[in-house]
C-alpha cells in the first residue's frame, strides 16, 4: 500500500466531479457524499449516498459507482480502475473497493471521527488480500466543506 498527496489537474478534475455529485445528494436531503470511477481517463461509473432515498444501508456513493462501473465494463474485477471520492470511505465501502481490485483510492475530506492509520490498519490486515495506491487531500477544503454545511444545517434545523 502506498499513500501519498498528490494535487495534480487530472485528480482535481475528477475530484470535482465528485463534488458536483456530492451536491445532487444534498439536494436530495442526502449526505452529500459524491463518488466516480475512472479506467482510461473515462468515467465508468459514477454515484451519490441514496441510502435515505432508496432506503438501503448499503447505497453508499461508493458502492453506487462501483456497481455502475462493474456492469459497464461487464465484470466484477475493476483491475487499473481508479475510484474518487469525495470523503474518506467507510468500511463497507473499503471492502468493496478492495474486492474490486481498484488500483487507487482518490478522496477530498478524511472523516474526523477517524484515527489517521484507518485504511492502513484495514489494509495492512491479514484478511485483506489487495492492496490499492492511496492519495488525500485532493480539493479537501471543498469536500470538507460540503459535508460540515450539511450537519450543520441539520443540527440548527432541529
Amino acid at each position: 500500500m502506498h499513500i501519498k498527496k498528490n494535487n495534480q489537474n487530472y485528480d482535481k478534475k475528477w475530484m470535482l466531479h465528485a463534488i458536483f455529485l456530492a451536491n445532487h445528494a444534498n439536494n436530495m436531503q442526502e449526505i452529500p457524499v459524491g463518488s466516480v470511477v475512472i479506467f482510461n481517463n473515462k468515467i465508468i461509473g459514477e454515484g451519490w449516498n441514496q441510502s435515505i432515498s432508496k432506503q438501503d444501508p448499503s447505497a453508499h456513493a461508493e458502492i453506487l459507482a462501483l456497481r455502475q462501473a462493474g456492469k459497464y465494463i461487464s465484470n466484477h474485477r475493476l483491475v487499473d480502475a481508479e475510484i474518487y471520492t469525495t470523503v474518506e470511505p467507510c468500511i463497507m465501502c473499503i471492502g468493496a473497493i478492495i474486492n474490486a481490485r481498484i488500483n487507487r483510492l482518490i478522496f477530498g475530506a478524511r472523516k474526523k471521527n477517524r484515527d489517521n492509520l484507518f485504511i492502513k490498519k484495514i489494509l495492512s490486515s491479514s484478511e485483506s488480500n489487495h492492496n490499492f495506491i492511496i492519495t488525500e487531500g485532493i480539493l479537501a477544503q471543498e469536500c470538507e466543506k460540503a459535508i460540515n454545511n450539511f450537519f450543520y444545517y441539520r443540527r440548527t434545523k432541529y
